[in-house]
């Protein structure tokens, strides 16, 4: 029989790359650390570390381990969520979300849940995509709205196969332009068009997505500010730093003078939507999904 303790030191090693980052979170002696795993796979009968002195990667045993470590990790905290429901009588949901998304989606949607299920205990957590998908992985959190940009989803079949996706929107990209900037009329835009104009952006991920684009429109963008805050970039080019690429979930609220130019096809999305744990949702997780998807459909029809 696998042991329990082995599959989550494994877990932790896979996620801190090293025994002695791993032996660090979890409070054990890097030897100790290499002892458990060295233990589980003696009764795996297969390697599920390559070591090397730059650390350790996972094996193609040692990914389906993890995977498996994961889900064992995301059901018991399923039980555990069940009992404490159990013993005090009130649902808990604990939703994870990125910034921009949570601020246009959510409100209305939580409004719209407590309406029918006024004793649920809602907590809500405020993160990027690439924090909050494991915590949906884990258990720790019941859905997490989230996003990625064009491409493959966020998480990968071979590492998250138990996530499930639900898409919400379409988050066109669009050119955010300082006061008598002179393509401010234009009712689309080329990238090539901005060739010339230097960038602030209001995501530290937007700089590669803007390269990459840039580069298939024949020219290096000059990027002259970055920030973590899509309000703070418009205010920025509103004082005359250069231009930038803003989603339109965070166009608001507006910053006078500042026109918001679409991107002509194809231009940068970014696609939007729900991960929960796949077959499992409970009843109250799919009825908050089913307000976040109202509040896509209203955003979509405006």
């Amino acid at each position: 029989m696998i042991d329990v303790q082995r599959l989550r030191v494994l877990r932790t090693v896979a996620e801190h790359g090293s025994f002695n980052r791993a032996a660090a979170a979890l409070r054990l002696t890097p030897s100790a650390v290499s002892q458990q795993v060295a233990a589980l796979e003696r009764s795996l009968g297969a390697q599920v570390v390559a070591r090397s002195t730059r650390g350790v990667t996972l094996t193609q045993a040692g990914q389906i381990m993890v995977g498996a470590a994961e889900s064992v990790a995301a059901e018991l905290e399923h039980a555990q969520k069940q009992i404490a429901e159990l013993s005090t009588g009130r649902t808990q949901l604990t939703i994870a979300t990125f910034t921009s998304g949570g601020r246009l989606l959510l409100p209305a949607a939580l409004t719209q849940f407590m309406a029918a299920h006024p004793r649920t205990a809602l907590h809500v957590r405020e993160g990027e995509p690439e924090d909050t998908l494991p915590l949906v992985r884990q258990g720790a959190v019941d859905l997490a709205l989230a996003y990625h940009f064009d491409g493959p989803l966020p998480f990968g079949p071979a590492l998250s196969p138990s996530l499930e996706w639900t898409p919400l929107l379409e988050d066109a990209l669009h050119v955010v332009l300082p006061p008598g900037h002179r393509l401010a009329n234009h009712d689309a835009l080329d990238l090539a068009e901005l060739a010339a104009d230097p960038w602030v952006l209001g995501c530290l991920k937007t700089e590669a997505y803007l390269r990459r684009y840039a580069e298939h429109a024949g020219f290096d963008p000059e990027i002259r500010g970055t920030t973590t805050d899509y309000f703070f970039a418009r205010s920025l080019v509103a004082a005359g730093m250069g231009i930038s690429l803003i989603p339109s979930v965070a166009l608001t609220p507006e910053v006078p003078g500042l026109s918001a130019v679409p991107i002509k096809p194809p231009g940068p999305i970014r696609h939007i939507g729900v991960a929960t744990i796949g077959g499992r949702a409970r009843p109250h997780v799919r009825t908050l999904i089913r307000a976040l998807r109202e509040q896509a459909m209203q955003h979509n029809g405006l």
